[in-house]
């Protein structure tokens, strides 16, 4: 199967493996008046379309972009896209100024959805799930990094797990699994905190490894939640387990939970609201990505992360939505991008690497996925405007015209096409 994207204005897309660094961040390729060609999934060729002709003939299917700006599809790496409920009161209590650990306290938070999710059946929860994939695949993103975490029990965490596996199989967006059983002390482990930490080391870490159901694991280091000593411990047997690690770190307190990721070589650190020039200083010295997460720093009215002085240190910085029902409630990775360029201070070029290669590195997939080079799978995006800044430029709505996912079109003038799939618009 061969496809011919033609027509753009402008390709833009960073190159190469691996994280891009300090100025290299803000480095993009940009191509005028070139074509892609897509192969078998993988890409091809990217130059003149005289010359993709001359060397490979004739397309099975042209996706013609009337000027569009092609980039990368976005890739995702930090969400937690598999729950039932909503927590709309929440956020007006947030509005009338009780915070996000106080409402933790008083039993809302997490194990709000912990009790929904524990509820609705595998079917539920898949429904809900395919949905909000289908959202975030409008919005651009190929890939996502998919967490567990509203069972903290053992049935409902490989129930999730199942629910990630079984989208994985069934939608576009290709799922990387996530174990994070350790996101919080259950209600009936309140009394008895430390119990919960043995009986995740003991039985429920090692029982979702033999599933076979996560590739990584990610506990949420937090005061109020598994503290610098209990995280080591949680995460001591990850090589062991087969398992690579993510780290909530430095949310909500400096607690160190940047310098613990990179002892003990994690592929990321995320949310780094809080977090300390020893904590900058130590991921500059380290391959552990900072993904920061501007949409809960926006929805929850905190601070930002110091993009700027982790860029300028040298880290390897990410973006992702965080989408979840409590803090960040959004599949959008324009509006992720928007947040990072206009309240973060990062400069359009500069997130766009942070949302497609950076973000591919954070979790270990940059040699497949994340910029539009020969050999790397054929995953694009078609935004309804000339040039990449449009992105943020024309803030507000979906910029996203087409997608292309292995080589195949699976969005087509913003709605969801997929011939393969029973889920398509009628007519499509």
């Amino acid at each position: 199967m061969s496809l011919l994207v033609r027509g753009a204005n402008q390709v833009a897309t960073p190159t190469g493996n691996g994280a891009r660094l300090g100025p290299e961040l803000a480095t993009l390729t940009v191509y005028s008046d070139a074509v892609i060609r897509c192969e078998n999934g993988r890409i091809a060729f990217v130059g003149e379309e005289s010359e993709d002709l001359r060397r490979f003939g004739e397309p099975d299917e042209i996706l013609d972009t009337d000027g569009g700006c092609v980039l990368p599809g976005f890739v995702d790496p930090h969400t937690h896209p598999v729950w039932a409920g909503s927590r709309e009161d929440e956020f007006d209590r947030r509005l009338r100024g009780e915070t996000y650990m106080d409402i933790a306290r008083s039993g809302g938070g997490i194990n709000s959805t912990v009790h929904a999710t524990r509820a609705a059946s595998s079917e539920e929860l898949l429904t809900a799930t395919l949905a909000r994939l289908d959202r975030f695949l409008t919005h651009g993103t190929t890939t996502i990094e998919a967490k567990s975490g509203y069972g903290l029990d053992l049935e409902t965490e490989l129930r999730m797990l199942e629910v990630i596996r079984d989208a994985d199989n069934v939608h576009p967006i290709d799922l990387h699994p996530t174990c994070l059983a350790a996101h919080e002390v259950p209600p009936e482990y309140r009394d008895d905190p430390e119990a919960w930490v043995r009986r995740l080391v003991d039985e429920i870490h090692p029982e979702i490894a033999r599933s076979g159901l996560a590739e990584a694991v990610d506990v949420f280091c937090e005061e109020g939640v598994f503290d610098l000593e209990q995280t080591r411990r949680l995460l001591a047997d990850a090589d062991s387990l087969g398992w690579r690690i993510h780290l909530h770190a430095d949310e909500l307190t400096p607690l160190g939970g940047a310098e613990l990721a990179v002892e003990l070589g994690a592929l990321s650190a995320d949310h780094l609201m809080c977090i300390t020039p020893e904590g900058v200083a130590a991921l500059a010295r380290s391959e552990t990505a900072a993904v920061l997460l501007p949409g809960t720093s926006f929805f929850l009215r905190s601070p930002w992360a110091p993009a700027r002085a982790l860029v300028d240190a040298g880290c390897a910085v990410a973006l992702a939505t965080d989408c979840n029902p409590g803090s960040s409630p959004t599949e959008s990775m324009p509006m992720i991008i928007a947040l990072a360029t206009l309240g973060m201070g990062l400069g359009v070029a500069e997130a766009v690497t942070a949302s497609t290669l950076n973000a591919a590195a954070a979790i270990g997939r940059d040699d497949e996925i994340g910029s539009i080079e020969e050999g790397k799978s054929a995953d694009l995006i078609v935004l309804d405007g000339p040039a990449y800044q449009h992105l943020v430029y024309n803030f507000g709505v979906n910029p996203v015209r087409h997608v292309v996912k292995g080589g195949r079109v699976v969005v087509r003038d913003g709605v969801r096409f997929d011939s393969r799939s029973s889920r398509n618009p009628e007519g499509a």
